[in-house]
């Protein structure tokens, strides 16, 4: 149906299961069972349904969307927004309404009901009898509605989309869509302040307004991708068509107060914006080609009028357009979106408007991730500040009787012969556990993430130097004036920071490796003894000749003992600490007193998101738990270091009272050396599970950086095909000239032959093209002293020919004075004499 206003049309989408994909992912994800939520995921199901078979414009399909929409934000509180549906939405406008965009995104969804809202408002408004007061009254009031659920969509919506928006959902789109509706309904404001019969300078200040809207959305409009030709003629047509009704209006106000030259001058501005506006009749429907000719027969009559008064009766001069004063405007629209959209969370609850909230029972997903950030924040406390701290200081002990050759001097002296206990109990322990072996399959293990690892790092790398090639050639082909957007290590400053630290990780993490191994490989010998059997360490460990001790040796070999016993004791009990402070840790649980603060937030601020930086002061309150660990370290320092002194002047006294004594020196090396295989066996099965929790955590953070790799690329990409095509279509302005004969003969063929969809060949077209690289004149338009809206659309000026002298640019015109009067060259009211063959022709 023909129609002078245009209406939004609705998004279609395919059915989809709401509630099996949230089944399946509270079973995997969360604590509770899923058949607790069995009766409101089916609500789930059949409000989408509902939702999405809102098709035709009825107030009761606003309900079903808002009410949806607002269970899908409610749920966005408890729920990533991945959630695990694909759901699939065909694009309203462009050349891919047929395919469907699919997403597992709430997000997303969210945005397409949301944009069917306002279609469903922008067509409520075109279905109205606009003929009446109230029906007018009412159409703005939709259109100011439609204008602000797009508004809402585009600047609360889609920045946490997490993904590219849809062709037809991007900036420029919505923008010109915005401000379209908000020009139909301060045309539908200025319609009934016509039929109410307001003064005509207020009338004019309300149409000047129109215009201003109708070239806002045009200009946008020529910057998107997906509004359809038509669409920009009606917004051209209708600008043009509202500032000539703004100076019409203007001119009976004018004649009212007696200005007679400035009434002339009003209606011939008037008279030029309506034959602007009527440029556009062959892509223009029926209704508003009529509404321009009305208008026009209206001007040219009362111009004819006020010419003819002022030439014969009041003689006032005619000032020139540049003097009128420009037209105030009067906005009476603003875009408003309903509160059931805006404040959407807060109307669920139990007398809410909106219906009871679903699955209210169910733990917020914040909730489930500030348990997660104090996990980590525990773990780090415990295992790196504290357990660290413990197994360092043990490695210093260790370090120490290393570097003394204890205990491997005192067993020798002890036990000349056979093995002793403590070294039988320690290579029982490496033999139960396949010692060497197990270090060996470790190790690979650990390459094997490692080399993971570095296909996700190189895989995301190579995505960045991809991008970087290809916008490198494009601003060396381009050059950098028009090739002006920012560089690829600026534009994703932060992926290129987190690569520099991911390489500077493995740079670290190879060298560990290379420490590991080395220390493998100087122990292997060694470990392949304590591997072995009983008979393979007492080959290893020569016996000593049995030797007379003498009471100060056995003195203070005894002392040397007790220090060493000191030793043992200290280290199992730092082993029992550290497993007691793994269980303490294990079964410290934060989730009741997370579930407690959020009731509480839940209380104090109803129904609003959950975010996990609301339990700062929880975590900290809950980190105390391990003050008095923390304290501990204090004390474990100081009775280490005096135990550390004791060995010390204890084995300095043995050695002394010993020396020249070296029947023992081969058994003592021999042990000695088993004892730190055994020492470096420990260490390494230690770093080895660093090793491997350090590379499963970067594979995490690898995951994550290769993903943005892929949509900054993506992002990239797109912006560089848009760019360029802009460029391409400037340069192809920059070079177009059409001759003066070319430019009839198209217009010929287009009256004759009118051109296909999108393919329009009017140089008037052409102006609408390269309006989608920003333009001086776009941006000083409004600024400029001008008494309403001026043409977008420019013409080249024919040069003016000397009456009677003929130019080579005008061409030879055959017919009678009126039909002449109207070509190319001649100014308004100018006329050209009819050719005389007798005359002959005359060149200049």
């Amino acid at each position: 149906m023909a129609s002078n206003i245009l209406q939004l049309p609705f998004r279609r989408t395919h059915p989809v299961s709401l509630s099996d994909a949230i089944t399946q992912y509270i079973s995997s994800k969360y604590d509770q069972r899923p058949d607790m939520f069995t009766d409101d995921l089916m609500i789930l199901d059949r409000l989408r349904t509902e939702a999405i078979n809102v098709n035709e414009p009825h107030v009761s399909g606003a309900s079903r969307l808002v009410t949806y929409a607002a269970q899908l934000k409610w749920l966005g509180g408890k729920f990533p927004v991945d959630v695990g549906v694909d759901f699939s939405w065909y694009p309203a406008f462009g050349f891919n309404t047929s395919r469907p965009i699919s997403q597992n995104n709430l997000r997303f969804e969210i945005a397409n009901i949301l944009f069917n809202l306002a279609a469903l408002y922008s067509q409520l408004a075109f279905s109205l009898n606009r003929t009446t007061s109230d029906g007018l009254k009412q159409a703005c009031d939709y259109f100011c509605r439609s204008a602000g659920v797009l508004s809402h969509l585009r600047k609360d919506i889609l920045p946490d989309l997490r993904a590219s928006p849809p062709e037809d959902m991007d900036d420029m789109t919505l923008l010109c869509l915005e401000e379209l509706l908000l020009a139909q309904a301060q045309e539908c404001f200025w319609l009934k302040a016509v039929k109410d019969g307001l003064k005509d300078v207020s009338i004019a200040r309300l149409a000047a307004k129109v215009s201003d809207f109708y070239g806002t959305a045009g200009d946008y409009a020529v910057k998107s991708n997906v509004i359809i030709t038509d669409w920009i003629h009606h917004m051209t047509s209708k600008h043009h068509h509202f500032a000539a009704a703004a100076q019409y209006r203007q001119s009976l106000d004018c004649l009212e107060k007696r200005k007679y030259g400035e009434e002339v001058a009003r209606l011939r501005d008037s008279l030029q914006c309506v034959n602007e506006a009527l440029k556009e009749s062959r892509w223009i429907n029926r209704v508003v080609v009529g509404d321009l000719n009305g208008l026009k027969n209206r001007v040219a009559e009362d111009l004819k009028r006020a010419e003819k008064d002022n030439d014969i009766i009041y003689l006032m001069p005619v000032p020139p357009k540049s003097e009128l004063k420009t037209l105030d405007r009067a906005c009476m629209v603003a875009a408003k979106a309903p509160s059931q959209v805006t404040d959407a969370i807060s109307m669920l609850g139990d007398k809410g408007p909106l219906g009871q909230p679903l699955l209210a029972k169910l733990v917020p997903y914040a909730v489930h991730v500030a348990a997660s950030i104090y996990s980590d924040r525990r773990d780090r406390l415990v295992n790196d500040t504290i357990i660290g701290e413990l197994e360092s200081m043990t490695d210093k002990v260790r370090d120490l009787l290393q570097g003394l050759n204890l205990p491997g001097s005192l067993q020798a002296l002890e036990k000349p012969l056979g093995l002793p206990p403590t070294l039988v109990s320690h290579a029982e322990e490496v033999r139960q556990q396949d010692g060497l072996n197990l270090l060996k399959r470790s190790l690979g293990d650990i390459d094997k993430i490692k080399a993971s690892d570095k296909a996700a790092y190189t895989e995301g790398v190579g995505l960045l130097s991809a991008e970087k090639e290809e916008d490198d050639r494009a601003r060396a082909r381009y050059g950098t004036d028009r090739w002006s957007r920012e560089s690829s290590e600026v534009a994703a400053r932060m992926i290129y920071k987190t690569a520099n630290e991911i390489d500077e990780y493995f740079t670290s993490a190879e060298n560990s490796d290379d420490l590991i191994e080395k220390k493998l490989r100087d122990s292997e010998k060694v470990l392949m003894v304590l591997s072995g059997s009983n008979r393979d360490l007492e080959s290893y460990v020569p016996s000593s000749r049995s030797i007379a001790i003498t009471p100060e040796v056995e003195r203070e070999s005894s002392r040397l003992r007790s220090c060493l016993n000191e030793v043992s004791r200290l280290e199992n009990r730092r082993k029992r600490k550290i497993q007691t402070l793994k269980d303490k840790a294990q079964s410290d649980d934060i989730n009741p007193a997370l579930l407690k603060e959020t009731a509480r937030l839940e209380r104090e601020y109803p129904m609003q998101p959950i975010e996990a930086s609301q339990f700062e002061s929880l975590f900290e309150d809950h980190l105390r738990l391990y003050d008095t660990d923390l304290e501990t370290l204090t004390q474990e320092r100081s009775d280490q270091n005096e135990i550390m002194a004791q060995v010390r002047e204890a084995n300095r006294i043995f050695i002394k009272v010993r020396q020249g004594d070296s029947s023992t020196k081969e058994r003592e090396e021999a042990l000695q050396d088993l004892e730190n295989g055994y020492l470096r066996y420990m260490e390494i099965i230690s770093n080895i599970e660093m090793g491997r929790k350090f590379y499963n955590d970067l594979a995490k953070m690898l995951g994550r950086f290769r993903d943005d790799c892929k949509a900054f690329v993506q992002q990239r990409r797109v912006e560089a095909s848009q760019l360029e095509s802009d460029i391409t279509n400037a340069a192809a302005m920059a070079s177009l000239n059409i001759s003066q004969n070319q430019r009839r003969l198209s217009h010929q063929q287009h009256v004759n032959h009118p051109p296909p969809y999108g393919e329009s060949q009017n140089p008037a077209q052409f102006q609408f093209q390269s309006q989608a690289i920003p333009q001086p004149q776009l941006q000083t338009r409004h600024e400029e002293p001008l008494t309403a809206p001026q043409p977008t659309r420019a013409t080249v000026a024919p040069p003016v020919a000397t009456r009677g002298v003929w130019s080579p640019d005008v061409g030879i015109r055959f017919g009678n004075a009126a039909a002449s009067s109207q070509g190319p060259g001649l100014g308004r009211g100018q006329a050209q004499e009819t050719w005389d063959p007798n005359r002959g022709i005359r060149f200049s």
